[in-house]
């Protein structure tokens, strides 16, 4: 262009960019009134009615109390764990009125504690029965799911999940607090005797195996103890049952899950944060923890150099794979969709979960509560396949322990990566200096792999987090204090793709649908409007820019 310009008369340079922007000038003339281009109108957006933000279901749950002689941490959002749930993982089932018992739904069986034989004010023989539930699947009756578990606005595709045993009938407001995603994390100490009963209440064979949990191959009956069908041990057939056993001797995070054609069970949710605790006095352990993110009664070893304890577990979801168990009801169909037809080879995830949820909901539930000067310590896991960078807006954390050991020489950064079935200890520090914090705020968190912010290919969604400091926490809606509007995000409409993703901003005009609009309209309005003005002053420029270089050249 430059050495034609050098050859070419300012004169000409002119008149072909005025040339061009009348060109599209005739255009418009030909299309619109006055002469100016009208572009197709803006289909109009839908108003669709959002779903409250916090439904508030038990506003009582949130402060801190004492409930059978257990203390119960506040948790001050908007959907914490039922503290009756807590202290009743905490004292063991079987150690709690049958009253209670029926009000939670929970079976006497579900976690039994026993025999302070170390004499240190804790019981040392622990009992844990689970069932593997199915979340989310086929109805006999009518084309609604029995009790729906949604992950975010319209979204439920099917889990299989790890549970506590129960008496419910797999409906209600119990099986929800009960059976959701992820398998619960459960918490045992240092030294415990285990009994880990899996009792087969699906439709599909499957196993427990204890990742990075120390524990014999065989227990002492010469059994399988490993989970690994075929290897160690047969698959534990539906209606059958199976107990593993471990006395573990060494603190840390491990993780649990089902080794039965592990690339669809393991995909479909049957894992879970197992955590070895330090041994301490009195430290009566929450076996259970339901909603897999704030633990309201934590540790002894925990509570010496931490204020809040909490866990986090990422998950992928890909809906092809999790819509199976929704279309079909025989198990042989089921067997053959998931482990023959599907291939997980062409996996595609189009959920990303934290503690079961996506954002929105994440924000009801996931958030790390914590106020200046305090220290929390997170357990995370990545319980899928895919490999996710944390980043932690406001502050640095520091990675204290990798996969169950401590690291002798701990990291600090804002960035960190966890690849599948790995497991990090992270320390957040709110100590406001410049590096482990900048102060309070709502402070985002997040996988920095972009599309894990999504939920379908929508954002935002996906596994979005904060770290919200006490008093960015709003009393009144139980939410974190935050800009904008999210109410567009609490309505299936949106993560159907039905509302343009800034209509909040009274500029639905962007991203929206173009009404009534020809594809030779569309054509028409996105190449002559934008590409002749450009071609015009950038001819223009150069052309002045021509005229500058011959004056130098002249002096």
């Amino acid at each position: 262009m430059a050495s034609m310009l050098r050859r070419v008369p300012l004169l000409a340079v002119l008149a072909l960019a005025l040339t061009a922007m009348a060109a599209v000038a005739a255009v418009g003339g030909e299309r619109g009134s006055g002469g100016a281009w009208d572009p197709p109108q803006t289909e109009e957006t839908p108003t669709p009615r959002p779903e409250p933000a916090c439904p508030d279901r038990h506003p009582d749950w949130r402060a801190a109390q004492t409930v059978m002689g257990v203390e119960v941490q506040a948790d001050p959002q908007c959907q914490p764990d039922n503290p009756e749930l807590v202290a009743s993982f905490v004292k063991g089932t079987n150690n709690v009125n049958q009253t209670t018992l029926d009000d939670l739904a929970l079976h006497e069986e579900a976690v039994e504690k026993c025999c302070d034989r170390d004499g240190d004010g804790d019981p040392d023989v622990i009992n844990i029965t689970i069932e593997a539930l199915e979340i989310n699947g086929f109805h006999l009756e009518s084309d609604d799911l029995a009790s729906p578990y949604h992950i975010a606005p319209g979204i439920h595709p099917t889990f299989w999940t790890f549970a506590p045993k129960s008496t419910i009938d797999h409906a209600g407001e119990a099986f929800r607090d009960i059976a959701r995603q992820p398998s619960p994390p459960m918490r045992v100490e240092v030294g415990d005797e285990v009994h880990l009963t899996l009792e087969n209440t699906h439709y599909f064979p499957h196993t427990v195996h204890l990742h990075g949990v120390d524990h014999a191959f065989q227990d002492e009956d010469g059994e399988g103890n490993d989970g690994v069908p075929d290897v160690s041990e047969a698959p534990i057939r539906p209606g059958e049952e199976r107990t593993y056993e471990f006395t573990p001797r060494q603190a840390g995070t491990m993780f649990y899950h089902c080794h039965v054609q592990p690339d669809v069970h393991v995909a479909m949710g049957l894992t879970g944060i197992l955590r070895v605790e330090e041994e301490r006095d009195n430290n009566t352990v929450q076996t259970f923890n339901p909603g897999a993110g704030l633990v309201r009664h934590p540790a002894e070893g925990v509570s010496e150099d931490h204020d809040r304890q909490y866990d986090y577990h990422y998950q992928n979801v890909d809906k092809q794979l999790h819509e199976i168990p929704q279309q079909r009801n025989d198990p042989r169909e089921l067997a053959r969709e998931m482990h023959r037809t599907y291939d997980s080879t062409e996996r595609d995830a189009d959920y990303f979960l934290l503690n079961g949820r996506s954002f929105p909901y994440t924000a009801r539930e996931s958030n790390i509560v914590i106020d200046e000067g305090e220290s929390a310590l997170v357990h995370m896991v990545s319980g899928g396949e895919d490999t996710h960078s944390i980043h932690t807006h406001g502050h640095k954390p520091t990675i204290v322990a990798k996969d169950g050991v401590p690291l002798e020489e701990p990291v600090q950064r804002d960035v960190f990566t966890m690849t599948a079935a790995q497991r990090l200890d992270i320390v957040i520090n709110a100590t406001n200096n410049g590096l482990d914090s900048y102060g309070p705020g709502t402070w985002f968190m997040h996988d920095h792999r972009e599309e894990a912010t999504t939920t379908d290919g929508i954002n935002p969604g996906g596994d979005i987090s904060m770290v919200v400091y006490e008093d960015r926490m709003n009393e009144t809606t139980a939410m974190p204090e935050h800009a904008g509007s999210w109410d567009l995000l609490f309505t299936d409409e949106y993560y159907e793709g039905e509302i343009p993703v800034f209509a909040d901003l009274g500029m639905p005009w962007i991203h929206g649908d173009v009404a009534n609009a020809s594809d030779e309209d569309e054509d028409r309005s996105t190449l002559p409007v934008a590409t002749g003005p450009v071609v015009g002053l950038s001819l223009l420029a150069a052309g002045l820019a021509h005229t500058r270089t011959r004056g130098g050249e002249r002096s």
